[in-house]
């Protein structure tokens, strides 16, 4: 199948030969056709397979059809993205598709005021996160209700970054009569309510069970004591440097100290988290995707939709508390019919997370190193400081009983 078989223009499948883009992926294969009928799409797939691209072609296709002029403030098209560096990737490939449309980006991290005056002239396509979206719309510099097409892009994530109360926000503020797509990777439970909220008698499109991790990718686990974690990661890190390596951490303070062994150690390594600025964050894709560094050290802002060719491995330096976000995290390798590697590392105190991780999966992680940790090893759980009832000053214990 080709995607003029999918009934595409003839200009737009020379664009999308243009890009390297000549067969569909299944996900586009099978939800394309459906999004050009004008049916809400509830689309599951894992990271990877153009899911960009499946919801990205309809709208383009649907927005070009009536070139009408946007109202001010207005958008005709919305698209919702968890994070800023996904966000920035649906601009870029946007942009690939067409030069007839009119695209802004509104993310966090950039000036509010000259996001404000370029929305003020409207636009076809409004690509946003969420909480910047919500300033936007408190200062009244956006109107929602002349928006015809909506697409929720990687939605679970959305919810487990806690933009639940913000999607709930956005909803009432948009037009009735409009198609919805909504792409995930994952289905949790919550995904079901939200689904209700914004989609009308939805086409589901799955290519893969949730959960499930890419065919390419060949993943395994150390059981190893946190104190040797570096030590080991340094190790096998040297074993590839010529290779572009994903490490995940959970926090920004340990990401940024040991993105700093690794350059103490001879790496050309990066880092981005929440406390480097937008700036910072896009200048670190920029110098991993060119090669001119060669390890990212990345909490799980890095881990949804950022497509950078060539990740041969992803490290879990840290296991993820949300099981779901370990298929995202090493969905970064094994892009576009690439192989690639995803090596967790497990210490005695994450033994419920992996537990958790094989849960989701059906299947144990095979073990590539050390022994796997009995329930034993596991320290207890840190209990609660018991609250104690301060007495008055000057009463003594006697009269305080």
């Amino acid at each position: 199948m080709n995607f003029e078989e999918l009934g595409l223009g003839a200009r737009l499948v020379s664009r999308l030969e243009g890009l390297g883009l000549t067969t569909p992926t299944p996900i586009q294969a099978k939800a394309i056709p459906h999004a050009l009928e004008g049916r809400d799409i509830l689309g599951i797939a894992q990271t990877g397979t153009g899911k960009t691209a499946a919801f990205g072609i309809p709208l383009v296709v649907a927005l070009s059809r009536h070139q009408e002029r946007p109202a001010p403030k207005s958008a005709r098209g919305l698209i919702l993205a968890p994070t800023r560096e996904l966000a920035n990737q649906i601009v870029e490939s946007l942009q690939g598709l067409t030069r007839d449309l009119r695209i802004n980006l509104v993310v966090g991290g950039k000036s509010i005021n000259a996001q404000a005056q370029k929305l003020a002239r409207g636009t076809d396509i409004l690509v946003a996160t969420p909480g910047r979206l919500i300033d936007l719309m408190d200062r009244r510099a956006v109107d929602l209700g002349r928006t015809r097409f909506l697409v929720l892009d990687e939605a679970d994530q959305m919810l487990d970054i806690g933009f639940v109360h913000a999607l709930r926000r956005i909803a009432p503020m948009l037009g009735s009569d409009r198609q919805t797509m909504m792409f995930s990777a994952t289905m949790p439970k919550a995904m079901a309510e939200l689904s209700r909220s914004y989609l009308d008698d939805p086409v589901r499109v799955e290519v893969s069970p949730p959960g499930k991790v890419a065919d390419r990718v060949a993943h395994s686990v150390h059981f190893v004591p946190k104190a040797e974690k570096q030590e080991l990661l340094i190790a096998l890190l040297d074993g590839h440097r010529d290779d572009r390596a994903l490490v995940f951490l959970r926090t920004k303070h340990g990401a940024e100290r040991l993105m700093k062994q690794l350059e103490r150690a001879g790496f050309a390594a990066t880092s981005i988290h929440g406390n480097k600025s937008q700036g910072q964050r896009d200048r670190a894709i920029a110098a991993f995707k060119s090669g001119k560094v060669r390890v990212l050290v990345a909490t799980d802002v890095a881990a949804r939709g950022i497509d950078i060719p060539g990740v041969g491995h992803v490290y879990n330096y840290d296991l993820p508390n949300v099981p779901e976000n370990y298929v995202h995290r090493i969905g970064r390798t094994a892009r576009a019919g690439r192989e690639g590697r995803a090596i967790a590392f497990c210490a005695a105190d994450e033994v419920s997370e992996l537990k958790a991780i094989e849960k989701v999966l059906g299947t144990s992680i095979e073990t590539a190193g050390g022994t796997r940790w009995a329930h034993a090893d596991a320290p207890a759980k840190p209990q609660g400081k018991r609250r104690t009832r301060r007495r008055p000053a000057g009463r003594s214990r006697r009269m305080a009983a």
